[in-house]
């Protein structure tokens, strides 16, 4: 006897049916009758069928109580979730790692930072492939979570927009604006009694007063400007900080933007282009932004299929002048920078100076000069003749004629190595090679007052792939600035530098020493000469000798032969790439 099919009423197929595009990734989770276990899932979580026929907007956010830079990032997260509901999204908020570079500074466990970037980029994308969403608000505060969540975006080509979380308040101390920089210093300072342990104390206990992210002109708050510059962020979107009414505006505005991108199928790819690269570098140069962002540009154009090298971050900051200063070089604070209008400002003069490119698309549909022509019209940034203080300066009278970041080649970084003009941009120094195996080794001796003025203190072993994860060293380079060496002792390494470091730090010296890279075979007392005009750092060494040196080299075991560092240890390119981890990155071997 034949089965015969169950009878169907009318209309049973339109029950199913649903209303959801179905080019929408999320109508392969919500559409039809074979989705009704997966439907029953979401109405566990109080999603109704207004939502499951609405765009899935997914909001990454990496809220933490383990930095201030993080910790009010439910609330930057929550105004985002009442933009894409205003939108008539549906709105499914996901969390993932960070951090905290501050509180890991100086420990081992600062070699987890660059790996987070990894992680944050391999989550985010991981939920939106594995969970179907149709769009992205990437949430953003301490330093990696602005390039992880950028690659991330960059990598599911989902229309996203990028929100950061705002900056913290600077603090006051003995009558003036603090910032975490001034304590770190602050430790040196003290090191050499030139600073009483009631004064540190006070300047610990007010530097940072609140939420947000590191004020100066930091890593976090030089890849927020980037966001802007490169197109991933609205412009005008990163200046508010963290505890300001605008931040939740900024975030509200930004879920309602998923869902025109999503409208509009305005996806990364449609933005990222080698000129909003070239837009990116010439804001990190005039602004006098972090050299992480180096790296992190790197990898993210790697992520794009865009090609970048290293030498043009050089190249765009010989042409373009440094035209705001702040710290870690000035005093000023991104909240001073907000006061002036923001980072659209700053591209304004850029733009009307012929160093940016006008056409390059925005997050909004719009271009970058029909952008500043909209905050203009609309009263968002004020008129030109108005912008200014002490700290931010016209094209034809800038504060110095070069950009800030500065690409040295030579036979110590055949590959290039990077440094951040905070001082002087005509900087030759000579000196003696004070050869340190780790951080730890040199901060003893800086600690304990061995430095001289003239010395070329060389940290390695510290690379992407020798560390691993290329800690950042500001508590060495603060040490020797607070000690009153910020003009007369330089500092090599093939690990990372903060964004508050100052001074002649010269960081991501490539091939890293683990690869073998000259810097590998520097030995203690040999005469290393720095020569920013000239872009070169070499060692008196001839060919031959270095030649010598590297057969009787030996690499050292790795640090970690299991866990996640000795995974991203082995997967790490060289930082003159980008110390990228995808399939295909370019490496040291």
């Amino acid at each position: 006897m034949s089965r015969q099919a169950p009878p169907e009423s009318e209309g049973d197929e339109e029950r199913f049916a649903g209303s959801k595009d179905e080019d929408l990734p999320s109508s392969e989770v919500t559409e039809g009758p074979d989705r009704a276990p997966h439907r029953a899932m979401f109405r566990a979580m109080g999603f109704d069928d207004e939502d499951l026929s609405s765009p899935m907007v997914g909001i990454a956010n990496p809220a933490a109580d383990i930095t201030p830079c993080n910790v009010h990032l439910d609330d930057v997260a929550d105004a985002a979730i009442d933009g894409v509901e205003t939108a008539e999204g549906m709105p499914i908020e996901f969390g993932t790692i960070t951090i905290s570079d501050a509180i890991s500074m100086g420990t081992e466990g600062m070699k987890a930072s660059l790996i987070s970037r990894e992680v944050i980029a391999d989550s985010v994308e991981l939920v939106a492939f594995g969970e179907r969403m149709d769009a992205l608000v990437t949430v953003a505060g301490c330093d990696k979570n602005l390039p992880g969540m950028m690659i991330a975006a960059i990598r599911t080509d989902l229309p996203s927009v990028f929100l950061y979380g705002g900056s913290i308040l600077p603090g006051e101390h003995d009558g003036r604006d603090v910032t975490v920089q001034n304590v770190f210093e602050g430790v040196g300072s003290y090191a050499t009694g030139d600073m009483s342990a009631d004064e540190l104390d006070d300047l610990e206990r007010h530097a940072c007063p609140g939420a947000g992210s590191c004020g100066g002109m930091f890593t976090a708050n030089t890849m927020a400007s980037i966001s802007e510059a490169i197109g991933l962020a609205p412009l005008g979107s990163a200046g508010a900080p963290a505890e300001h009414e605008e931040r939740y505006e900024i975030a509200e505005r930004a879920g309602e933007l998923a869902l025109e991108c999503v409208e509009a199928d305005r996806r990364p790819s449609d933005i990222l282009t080698k000129e909003s690269f070239e837009n990116a570098i010439a804001i990190q140069v005039a602004m006098g932004g972090s050299t992480n962002a180096v790296l992190h540009l790197l990898a993210m154009a790697s992520e794009a299929g865009i090609d970048l090298d290293i030498e043009e971050f050089d190249e765009i900051s010989r042409r373009i002048p440094k035209i705001a200063n702040l710290q870690p070089g000035g005093t000023r604070v991104m909240e001073d920078l907000w006061r002036q209008g923001g980072v659209p400002v700053v591209m304004r003069r850029l733009l009307e100076g012929g160093y940016v490119h006008g056409d390059a698309m925005t997050v909004t549909g719009r271009t970058i000069a029909e952008e500043i022509e909209h905050l203009e019209a609309t009263g968002q940034i004020p008129p030109d003749e108005e912008v200014g203080g002490d700290f931010i300066y016209p094209v034809d009278d800038p504060y110095t004629e070069e950009g800030a970041i500065k690409i040295l080649t030579g036979n110590l970084a055949p590959d290039g190595a990077v440094l951040k003009v905070t001082g002087d941009d005509k900087f030759h120094h000579s000196g003696p090679a004070r050869i340190f195996e780790s951080e730890e080794e040199a901060m003893a001796y800086v600690q304990e007052g061995h430095i001289e003025s003239g010395d070329v203190i060389c940290i390695r072993n510290e690379g992407p792939r020798g560390g691993p994860g290329m800690r950042e060293m500001l508590g060495v380079t603060a040490a020797v600035v607070g000690q009153g060496h910020e003009d007369d002792v330089a500092l090599l390494t093939d690990g990372r530098f903060s964004g508050a470091t100052r001074g002649p730090m010269i960081g991501h010296v490539a091939p890293e020493a683990a690869a073998g890279g000259p810097i590998a075979v520097l030995e203690d007392g040999d005469e290393v000469t720095i020569d920013i005009p000239d872009r070169t750092m070499d060692v008196e060494l001839s060919d031959d000798e270095l030649d010598r040196r590297r057969e009787n080299w030996e690499p050292k075991p790795p640090n970690y032969t299991t866990g996640v560092l000795a995974k991203y240890g082995e997967a790490f390119g060289s930082a003159a790439d980008g110390a990228v981890t995808n399939p295909g990155a370019k490496r040291d071997d």
